[in-house]
């Protein structure tokens, strides 16, 4: 049947019309199904951005410590439930039990380091009144003794020396015309040449900059209330002048660290004013090592421009041994262009990263579970380390008592990762796929007695670094930064090897100007300077 004017069928019509329909639904259906993806991935950043907002805030304004409660089960702090001591408690069946009390140690002051120089002052009464109302004479029958710490400011003087001359007044020199006319006894050899810092005063210049974080601008300002006038560009100039000096040491230091079976490192930023091509602002980084033999631990510091992992391959260039870092992937990078090196991971990075999680997540029991795996394997290490076995019983009883707890973490990350659907973007996400990723480094540290389960202590070693940053912000020039890595070097390599560092620098600082040969250089190691 044809439809007069519309020049096709009735059915032809309402078909193309049922089309037009179904593709605007059909479109329709698509723009809300993409509104629907749109809205979860909004959903998704938001949730993210939070994260990281309530991470931020938590970092600034609370406790830092990575504290978990170790027992599900353990009670709070301020748990009302408890009866009081001494008291009983009623038992299942009814019956009474008696609560043991427990003596509580008296709270008072501690006393005074017995070491300490005492100066005694005796105070008595008056002789009048040692006479009794009965006429006898009193007897000293004991005393009360108190203490107060008592302070002496800080000390300056000045040291003069006088180098007597000679001369002959009868020829006056011309007897011999090879010796000269005035005799006088030679300069003593100075860190400082014609300068007036001496080894204490340097020393206790750079421990009050490098171990107390005192800038130079505020020593000055100390130096001022004493009457003494020392600039701080006066202090900035020795400082350069003695890491010049000290070449030959540092050159041993940075040997030594490579000398051992494990090299720690790590890296931190570091502003540095007046880098060649750059902008004042742009970011340098302070690169750390930590290692050693057994007995010869050092921490190297090493002043660069950037963060690239070309830095970490110089350095490592000809070493054989383990290399312990965190995730960041230039250690990889330097690596893969070296021989002989195994790379290690780090537990406590990844156990960082769930405690973030545990901290700003509404539901933190899942991260804390994480943690609870790793602080395992930190038990373990302490049990085993506090027996003093020998390597190979080491070795052996940690690969097995530890490949258990690592199975069961590894299969709790998988299960988390695929049941829970966590988001790779999210910080749970991260510190999941940290963790698998890192798995073969992290496990590593089984292979070898030297080896722990973290670089802890190469990141408390660059520790003091960060510390004094937030005082003294930025170094004036690059050859400011590298004077500071020299220093940071001697000052962290002394404690590590049980020495003050003050001690240690003033040591140095006087027997260096002697040093003429290569086995003078090495007496002034820190495991050597003070038995040789």
């Amino acid at each position: 049947m044809q439809v007069e004017g519309l020049g096709t069928t009735v059915v032809d019509y309402i078909n193309e019309i049922k089309t037009n329909y179904e593709n605007q639904i059909e479109h329709q259906e698509h723009q809300i199904h993409k509104l629907k993806n749109d809205a979860i991935e909004y959903q998704n950043k938001y949730l993210e951005i939070k994260e990281r907002y309530d991470l931020l805030l938590y970092k600034q304004y609370m406790r830092s410590a990575e504290q978990i409660p170790i027992d599900d089960k353990q009670q709070s702090l301020f748990s009302f439930e408890e009866e009081p001591d001494g008291e009983t408690e009623q038992g299942e069946e009814g019956e009474k039990t008696e609560v043991r009390s427990y003596n509580r140690t008296k709270r008072g002051r501690k006393p005074i380091d017995p070491r300490i120089r005492r100066e005694i002052e005796i105070i008595d009464i008056p002789e009048e009144e040692k006479i009794c109302a009965c006429g006898a004479k009193l007897t000293k029958i004991g005393e009360e003794i108190s203490e107060k710490l008592e302070f002496v400011p800080q000390k300056i003087y000045v040291k003069q020396i006088r180098r007597l001359k000679y001369a002959c007044r009868s020829c006056e020199g011309t007897e011999d015309e090879d010796a000269p006319a005035v005799h006088i006894a030679p300069v003593p050899p100075s860190i400082i040449p014609r300068g007036i810092a001496s080894p204490s005063l340097l020393s206790a210049i750079f421990t009050h900059k490098f171990e107390d974080h005192l800038p130079f601008y505020r020593q000055e300002k100390q130096f001022e209330r004493i009457g003494v006038e020392l600039s701080r560009q006066d202090m900035s100039n020795w400082q350069r002048q003695v890491y010049n000096k000290l070449g030959p040491l540092f050159a041993m230091m940075k040997e030594t660290v490579k000398g051992g079976p494990v090299i720690q490192m790590d890296e931190t930023p570091v502003q540095v004013i007046g880098e060649e091509g750059r902008e004042d602002t742009q970011k340098s980084y302070m690169w750390l090592a930590h290692g050693g033999p057994p007995g010869k631990k050092v921490v190297w510091y090493e002043y660069h421009k950037s963060r690239a992992g070309k830095h970490a391959k110089e350095f490592l260039e000809g070493y054989r041994g383990y290399l312990q870092t965190d995730g960041y992937g230039g250690y990889d990078t330097a690596v893969k262009g070296l021989g002989g090196i195994v790379h290690v991971g780090c537990f406590a990075h990844a156990r960082r990263k769930f405690f973030e999680v545990s901290k700003i997540a509404e539901k933190p029991e899942s991260a804390e579970e994480g943690i609870k795996h790793i602080r395992k394997l930190y038990y373990l290490e302490d049990e085993l380390r506090s027996r003093n076995l020998d390597d190979e019983k080491f070795l052996l009883e940690r690969k097995a008592r530890a490949g258990p707890i690592l199975e069961k973490f590894k299969s709790w990350l998988l299960k988390r990762k695929e049941k829970d659907k966590v988001l790779d973007s999210s910080l749970m996400g991260k510190a999941i796929n940290y963790s698998l990723g890192q798995w073969d480094k992290m496990t590593a540290y089984l292979e070898s007695p030297y080896l722990t389960p973290d670089n802890n202590a190469c990141e408390n070693a660059i520790r003091p670094f960060v510390l004094g940053r937030k005082n003294w912000l930025f170094c004036q020039s690059p050859e400011g930064a590298e004077s500071s890595c020299g220093i940071y070097s001697l000052i962290e390599t002394a404690k590590q090897n049980g020495l003050v560092p003050s001690h240690y620098l003033t040591a140095i600082f006087e027997k260096a100007p002697l040093a003429s040969s290569a086995e003078d250089w090495e007496k002034l190691l820190p495991w050597n300077i003070f038995t040789a």
